[in-house]
């Protein structure tokens, strides 16, 4: 074979149309989606909390955030929710009846930056199938925009998925098998997803918009073990403290040195001596303030905090509460 064959046209190489090595999929950003693919049909029945949290350890980062935005009947909807909270949202796609998930790009453009990847697809499909109540095949379409971090481990840092429209799909066979049914055939033309989820996931969804704000006393509580009162009171004063605290002052030039008098040294005294007492005064008062603190007071919306527990009932709804009111009474609801 001539050493010209690779350049002719109708030449076909046997390692492929190209000679140079394949990239790694550390610049090609689809294919950690095909990944995440295969990773969810490994997924079984027996799949507990432990998988999930490693699902989610392997393919995002551990300041993630993952944002669902579409519209309902009541109008649009965005919901964000963090690392922590991103294991659950997957699973409960799982248990709402749904037995195969996966995600199709198609034309995604991608951005590359200094530490990130922009992945950016307007033809984005989630698909979904259905085993019960019925047999059937959701399309959910819509735009994904994906931000990775450009490293070897290729983690997602942001996920946003704005749904447009969906589509459910059941075989004919299952409708020619009840054609002579009304019943079942007028079951079967109802929608079992609203805009391509169930009703497990739009409830968990609901109820992230409860727990998202509480992550920072679940991990203070989870870090230095202490009470939903005390977690409650520290965030509270560091927050009030945080809202007194004089903003920083601007740096200021340094002044030109000038012929001072010699009778300027009395007046320097005085005047140096009288704002040491006025700052040892302000410290005074807001030690003072600080100590007559009153949690109801300074932030009235956070009178009553509503603890939630993480696994909600199996329809979705919040199982158990529990009211912190400022006086430090406890109330269950179940």
């Amino acid at each position: 074979m001539s050493s010209a064959a690779p350049h002719d046209p109708f030449y076909s190489s046997p390692f492929g149309p190209f000679y140079r090595r394949h990239t790694p999929y550390m610049v090609q950003p689809e294919y950690r989606i095909y990944e995440m693919n295969k990773r969810l049909q490994t997924r079984t029945e027996d799949s507990d909390n432990l998988w999930w949290d490693a699902f989610a350890t392997e393919f995002f980062e551990d300041d993630a955030t993952l944002t669902l935005s579409f519209c309902l009947e009541d109008g649009p909807k965005r919901y964000t929710i963090g690392r922590t909270l991103i294991p659950r949202y997957f699973s409960t796609v799982f248990e709402g009846g749904v037995t195969d998930l996966y995600y199709i790009l198609k034309h995604s453009k991608e951005s590359y930056h200094n530490s990130s990847i922009t992945v950016d697809c307007d033809q984005c499909t989630m698909v979904t199938q259905h085993g019960k109540p019925m047999f059937t095949k959701v399309c959910t379409e819509g735009r994904l925009i994906l931000e990775f971090t450009f490293d070897d481990l290729m983690r997602i840092k942001t996920w946003h998925f704005t749904i447009r429209q969906y589509r459910e799909l059941v075989p004919r066979s299952i409708l020619a098998m009840h054609a002579q049914d009304p019943q079942v055939l007028e079951q079967l033309s109802k929608n079992i997803t609203r805009m391509g989820l169930t009703n497990f996931t739009l409830n968990y969804l609901r109820l992230c918009v409860i727990l998202e704000p509480m992550q920072e006393l679940m991990s203070r509580h989870k870090t230095y073990n202490l009470s939903p009162r005390d977690c409650l009171k520290t965030c509270l004063f560091q927050k009030w403290q945080r809202m007194v605290a004089p903003p920083a002052e601007p740096t200021r030039q340094p002044a030109t040195k000038r012929r001072k008098r010699k009778n300027s040294t009395s007046s320097t005294s005085n005047s140096s001596a009288g704002n040491n007492a006025n700052s040892t005064n302000s410290k005074k008062k807001a030690a003072a303030a600080a100590a007559n603190l009153s949690l109801s007071s300074q932030v009235p919306e956070l009178g009553a905090l509503q603890r939630c527990s993480l696994n909600p009932g199996r329809d979705g709804a919040l199982c158990h509460s529990t009211t912190v009111n400022p006086t430090g009474q406890f109330k269950e609801k179940h």
